[in-house]
């Protein structure tokens, strides 16, 4: 699509292109919760060149599911997302060699001891990828964490959970006990450990900068959405 206007304007929540209001892929109106995710989201109206191309546009498109595939059943996408919780990234060690093993301790221990202080819970630790089963009460709780999260919340924590592989960090960086350049840092202690081993993958140095471009649109929608 080309870009059609000149004027990017916000009122009341809502982004306007020369006097209209944008509407959502589901024609909703495109109404943001707080004027700093309105005034970012317009942001990305402002900056378009002669054609729009989505992928520049990381918290419209945010907001577009929020609005049009989230709000309308939460609670589907809160069990989605608490189902991270079974296999949660940081319940799983190596076993060897021993500054590896060092490194998910230093990283991802922290997180851990905050969880589980922060909902009451106990997390069981494996070494190896075979699956260790949680215990029932501490899915259960953090079931109810993401429940009672509204839609905005859910959709800027479901990109920092998909991209890390933990829902325990996911929640950690939404409430501000982690800030966003650790949890990336946590997130990638086994690929960087491959990395400083084995030299870079072209294919998967791209896919990590995708991934990267995901998750700090997910962190600036998360902020924009809590100031």
């Amino acid at each position: 699509m080309k870009r059609f206007w000149k004027a990017v304007s916000v009122a009341d929540g809502e982004v306007s292109l020369d006097g209209r209001p944008v509407r959502t892929p589901g024609r909703l109106a495109l109404r943001l919760p707080t004027a700093a995710l309105a005034e970012a989201v317009a942001g990305e109206w402002r900056s378009v060149g002669e054609r729009v191309d989505p992928r520049t546009m990381p918290l419209t498109g945010l907001a577009n599911a929020a609005i049009d595939r989230i709000a309308p059943t939460p609670e589907r996408y809160a069990e989605s997302l608490a189902r991270y919780g079974e296999s949660d990234l940081l319940c799983y060690r190596a076993d060897a060699p021993p500054e590896l093993v060092a490194r998910q301790a230093a990283a991802w221990d922290p997180p851990l001891t905050w969880a589980m202080r922060r909902y009451d819970v106990h997390f069981a630790v494996a070494t190896g990828i075979i699956h260790v089963a949680q215990p029932p009460a501490t899915l259960a709780r953090l079931h109810e964490a993401v429940a009672a999260l509204d839609a905005w919340t859910i959709t800027g924590l479901t990109p920092l959970v998909t991209v890390t592989g933990s829902l325990v960090l996911g929640l950690a960086l939404a409430e501000g006990a982690m800030d966003a350049d650790s949890v990336w840092h946590a997130a990638r202690i086994d690929d960087d450990w491959q990395v400083e081993r084995w030299g870079e993958d072209e294919l998967a140095t791209r896919t990590t900068q995708a991934h990267r471009a995901e998750f700090d649109a997910a962190v600036r929608f998360l902020a924009a959405l809590h100031r």
